[in-house]
């Protein structure tokens, strides 16, 4: 059984991933950081992000994120661009991923964009973590050190909270850390139970 986590940014996604990771029974795919990974190891990947973003995408082997997140999060098109180049090899690699961990009671995978990329039809469940925007909003400033602009433009590129939630099994409002922790436990045994 595949478990989506989403959310929009700033709402604390990581931290709930912390609290289910501690569940020894399951398995936890982190789409963003295998993305990460994979724009730097995946040679198709790279050889397309400097065709389509130039040669300053990459910087002494590196992705540079800053130069490609200063296009992509002001331009919707180029953003599209981008994930049509990374997402269908993130998806191969998902799908290795889930297929070794079969024995497990459950793939947890996170993703931010889940229902913006369409990776929702993978899933058997999804659960969304919300927090209200301007507790969101103050995360990502302390959390990024970047201001309240580049927060809104990056808000703007993902579904509204509403949106998510009407299509979520699970919601997990993320105020406070034991409030949360009992969501989690909640939600882990009932998914759990039943298999």
């Amino acid at each position: 059984m595949v478990v989506g986590l989403t959310g929009g940014i700033g709402s604390g996604k990581s931290t709930i991933l912390k609290m289910f990771s501690k569940f020894e029974n399951i398995a936890v795919y982190i789409a963003d950081e295998e993305a990460k990974k994979l724009m730097i190891s995946s040679s198709e990947i790279k050889s397309q992000l400097i065709t389509q973003f130039g040669e300053e995408t990459y910087q002494n082997n590196q992705l540079n994120r800053q130069y490609l997140a200063n296009i992509v999060f002001k331009d919707k098109s180029k953003l599209a661009k981008l994930n049509s180049i990374v997402h269908p090899i993130v998806h191969k690699h998902l799908q290795n991923f889930i297929d070794s961990n079969s024995k497990k009671k459950y793939i947890l995978y996170e993703n931010a964009i889940l229902f913006e990329n369409g990776s929702n039809h993978i899933c058997d469940k999804i659960i969304t973590v919300t927090a209200p925007e301007n507790i969101r909003i103050e995360r990502v400033l302390k959390r990024d050190n970047s201001n309240i602009e580049d927060v809104k433009n990056r808000m703007k590129n993902q579904w509204s909270q509403t949106k998510k939630t009407l299509q979520s099994h699970y919601i997990i409002e993320n105020l406070t850390i034991s409030k949360s922790n009992e969501q989690v436990l909640k939600i882990h045994n009932n998914l759990t139970k039943n298999l």
